[in-house]
């Protein structure tokens, strides 16, 4: 029970979508919300600059300020917006970087350190140890004759008597 609404969360929830799924967005919605963007002056030879890099853009763009809306990860496509409208591609004329600087890719998480204890080699001799304790070959050399077990003896007595 939620203190301010007075209603469990997942009730609320519920409530909210009247019982229908949330609308999931589109894969080109989604794509948007994740790109990055950065504003930029366009010089008077329509050339704009990010990052190192320059790129040619619509000549009636020069000298204003436009949105440079971007992948992070390419900076070969770059979309140009001016007073929030679509102003056409940014043509790379000069590319020497090709991701964002601040665009760090998706590293494995780091391996954990070692500690020092072979868990392998201790699960290998529990497991020896215990195969030991159940088959022990040993333990019948010892023991003499078996419950059930005969002696050659006794073998040949009964195959005289058939």
């Amino acid at each position: 029970m939620h203190s301010e609404t007075g209603q469990a969360p997942s009730r609320r929830w519920a409530d909210g979508w009247k019982g229908a799924p949330p609308p999931l967005p589109e894969p080109g919605q989604l794509h948007e919300a994740f790109l990055w963007s950065e504003r930029r002056t366009v010089r008077k030879t329509a050339t704009v600059s990010l990052h190192g890099n320059t790129y040619q853009v619509d000549p009636s763009l020069a000298l204003r300020k436009v949105e440079l809306v971007f992948d992070p990860f390419d900076l070969t496509s770059i979309e140009v917006r001016w007073q929030g409208r679509p102003a056409g591609q940014a043509i790379p004329h000069v590319i020497g970087r090709h991701a964002h600087p601040k665009a760090r890719p998706e590293q494995p998480a780091p391996p954990a350190p070692v500690t020092g204890i072979d868990y392998i080699g201790l699960l290998d001799t529990a497991h020896d140890t215990r195969l030991a304790a159940a088959i022990s070959f040993a333990g019948l050399a010892d023991a003499g004759q078996l419950p059930g077990q005969m002696t050659i003896d006794e073998a040949l007595v009964i195959q005289e008597a058939q």
